[in-house]
């Protein structure tokens, strides 16, 4: 069974664990699990609210405890002014997001209002909604309450549409909580130039008491894979404490260039990001530069195509933007089809192979708000899927990558 991971504000102890990759050793893999992608489903812990194991074992369905759930996040929002500090996890993380965390259910337009009017300040200061904070910052808060819920009524054709459309991407539902198969195009939330998202379609889903499903995490909108929603309130706080404490397990596959040395590793570095009027990058920081932020990631090979290119899986210990993207390029093996950070000069894509981000968020693992432990897999995406068929690559081969360590 795997440990939390508990959270720490200790940087890396030396030189060498800034810098690429440190071997780790994985199992044999007669000895381990079985592997992923089978049905997605949930496993029962050994008593309820049990810690997820590590990604090994029989799937079952979810044990629910008879004793009553939690408080919903109302009882949690403000009544009055409040004054709190930003901590290690939260860095970097920009004003709407950070209250989005922290009170799951907020409106955005609650969000903005609070912000607009400075009622919240940042060390006593007024802050813009997209300004981002700073670890030991301290941010006051006003009053919170939650918007009036629309009331639920019947679906246009178009909402119809949209609804079976996510129908059609659900790999696992239940009372509380959905996971899609999100695929590739299409955006997480809204933004400039961006006409559909997954937030928005989630309009269709407001229950009958005008409840909307919540998102939980973001992936690029170019990733395919899964995407974690909460759909109360109850499970939205569960579900973002799980990934702020880090307890939520997550595996990513990728088709890189060339074969990274050692074929087994660690990468940590700091990011920081850079922003242009048109384009957003993470860059490789030095500890203390301004806005750098930890971040560290496992990598494991799993199978070659030749000497041109390699199956890699992916899993990050913390959660910075593009993290995966800019930690392959890192050490010098891209990801196939970025076109934010394939940095490799003359490099030719194989034909029969599109032009396309080659990174799938595969599967996730989280405590259920309820008891037991969520465990879902996406299958590869079309693109990918046509990689693997003309590369010879076996989509059920064992993942090493579930033997790296949790921190």
């Amino acid at each position: 069974m795997s440990r939390r991971i508990k959270r720490t504000n200790q940087e890396p102890r030396s030189r060498d664990e800034r810098r690429e990759a440190r071997p780790f050793r994985a199992k044999s893999p007669h000895k381990a699990g079985p592997r992923p992608g089978g049905k997605s489903g949930s496993k029962p812990g050994s008593k309820p609210g049990a810690k997820p194991q590590r990604f090994a074992g029989e799937r079952a369905e979810r044990r629910v405890p008879d004793e009553a759930p939690a408080k919903p996040v109302e009882a949690l929002l403000p009544t009055k002014v409040q004054t709190v500090t930003v901590t290690a996890d939260e860095n970097n993380m920009r004003v709407d997001r950070f209250l989005e965390a922290r009170f799951p259910g907020l409106s955005f337009s609650h969000i903005q209002r609070v912000v607009r009017k400075g009622e919240l300040r940042v060390d006593g200061k007024r802050v813009d909604s997209k300004d981002r904070l700073e670890e030991g910052q301290s941010v006051r808060i006003p009053p919170l309450k939650l918007d009036t819920p629309k009331a639920a009524g019947p679906l246009s054709e178009a909402a119809q549409k949209t609804l079976a459309a996510l129908k059609e991407m659900t790999i696992y539902e239940d009372d509380d909580v959905l996971v899609l198969n999100k695929p590739a195009g299409l955006a997480v939330q809204g933004g400039s130039g961006i006409t559909r998202n997954v937030d928005q379609m989630l309009e269709v889903m407001r229950d009958a008491k005008g409840q909307k499903p919540r998102l939980v995490h973001r992936i690029d909108r170019e990733t395919s894979g899964c995407l974690l929603i909460a759909k109360t309130r109850f499970a939205a706080s569960h579900l973002t404490g799980a990934f702020r404490s880090r307890s939520a397990r997550k595996v990513y596959w990728a088709l890189v260039p060339g074969l990274p040395k050692p074929r087994q590793g660690r990468i940590s570095t700091f990011l920081a990001k850079e922003e242009s009027e048109d384009d957003t990058i993470m860059r490789i920081a030095q500890h203390g530069d301004e806005g750098a932020s930890h971040a560290v990631t496992y990598y494991a090979v799993v199978e070659t195509a030749g000497s041109k290119l390699t199956w890699v899986s992916l899993k990050p210990v913390t959660g910075r933007t593009h993290q995966l993207r800019a930690h392959m390029a890192h050490i010098g093996h891209p990801i196939v089809g970025d076109p934010k950070y394939f940095n490799i000069e003359n490099w030719q894509l194989p034909g029969g192979l599109q032009n396309r981000l080659h990174l799938l968020a595969r599967r996730i693992v989280i405590p259920h708000p309820r008891g037991g432990v969520i465990d879902a897999s996406a299958p590869l995406p079309p693109h990918m899927q046509q990689s693997w068929n003309l590369l010879g690559l076996d989509a059920t081969r064992f993942d090493p990558i579930e033997n790296a360590p949790e921190e």
